[in-house]
């Protein structure tokens, strides 16, 4: 398959994380505005271009005064800094249609080199005969590397946020 421009198709994708909450539970969240330009042949991922950008303001945890919390100055600061961007800059193949993909991902102004897996799911044509491919990506950052330290100490020892974020995303493009 050729190298070609593949869009994102927003209504059969996510971009979510998940992060500890209070040390013993996870609370999940996504954003639900975003864009990616992706150059590929996704059969051989590793001379792909790829970049992502998310609307930080877009952020969705099922609770309105939550997400306002996290788009304030404690935590992504949007008036500021309202979006996250992620450029590859090495892929490599690990094995059959997995990859392991690092780029450097901008946040509140810090950019640092973070590493994701990546699996391609396959291709196929749509009703509509448009060509689709799937992506599945998954890792895991430091919060507390991007200046996102906003936390409160539990009286029975340990923190309410966690520090680890788990990044998940489920992707479907189509040929550009």
């Amino acid at each position: 398959m050729a190298k070609t421009v593949w869009n994102v198709d927003k209504a059969h994708s996510s971009v979510d994380f998940s992060v500890k909450h209070m040390m013993f539970a996870t609370v999940k969240g996504g954003f639900q505005e975003y864009d990616a330009t992706i150059v590929a042949d996704p059969t051989d991922l590793t001379t792909a271009e790829i970049e992502f950008t998310v609307d930080v303001a877009s952020i969705d945890t099922r609770s309105n005064d939550r997400d306002a919390h996290l788009r304030s100055a404690e935590f992504f600061d949007v008036d500021n800094h309202p979006t996250m961007t992620f450029k590859a800059t090495n892929i490599v193949k690990t094995d059959d249609n997995e990859y392991n993909v690092t780029g450097d991902l901008s946040l509140l102004g810090t950019t640092k080199s973070e590493t994701f897996s990546v699996v391609f799911e396959g291709t196929g044509q749509d009703p509509w005969g448009n060509e689709k491919a799937g992506f599945s990506v998954d890792g895991k950052i430091k919060r507390s590397d991007y200046g996102l330290t906003w936390n409160a100490t539990l009286e029975t020892g340990g923190v309410l946020v966690g520090d680890q974020i788990k990044i998940s995303l489920q992707l479907q493009a189509a040929k550009g």
